[in-house]
């Protein structure tokens, strides 16, 4: 009888060691997942800095970063440019020209095509330097747009 129970308290054990091993596991990726988010937002942010002279920083926390015109170029309101937002899901990066002008989504790769979501939204779970990349390049023809448009 003895041996019984100490077989069940083995078993018992073993059942919560389980329990604790995969407990850290997903913690572990919950906060690989966290420091993915923190790099993709980060990086993407940095797609923005060098506009940041020549647009209005709206909103510039941990999660959010928002950019729009200076001036009040679309009805009577500042136009909205861009944003970097963290998200439970993903990490967006958001990008108005893409609105004005087709020739700018024409141009994007098939991999980069793949990321997005609606018109001008680009969803990521974690650096992609490559996408990136491409998306600097978009980021700097969309600018010129509102330039050319005079809508800074």
């Amino acid at each position: 009888m003895l041996s019984k129970k100490r077989m069940h308290l083995g078993a018992s054990e073993g059942d919560d060691l389980k329990q604790k091993r995969a407990s850290l596991a997903e913690a572990t990726e919950v906060v690989d997942r966290a420091d993915n988010f923190a790099a993709a937002f980060f990086q993407l942010k940095r797609i923005f800095a060098p506009y940041t002279k020549s647009l209005n920083v709206n909103a510039d926390t941990r999660t959010r970063f928002y950019l729009e015109t200076k001036s009040a170029s679309y009805k009577e309101q500042p136009l909205f440019f861009g944003a970097v937002i963290s998200g439970r899901a993903n990490v967006s990066f958001h990008l108005m020209p893409l609105y004005w002008d087709e020739s700018l989504t024409k141009k994007l790769s098939a991999d980069l095509k793949k990321k997005m979501q609606g018109k001008s939204c680009f969803n990521f779970t974690g650096p992609d330097p490559k996408l990136f990349r491409e998306l600097t390049k978009v980021t700097a023809a969309g600018f010129a747009l509102y330039k050319r448009k005079n809508l800074l």
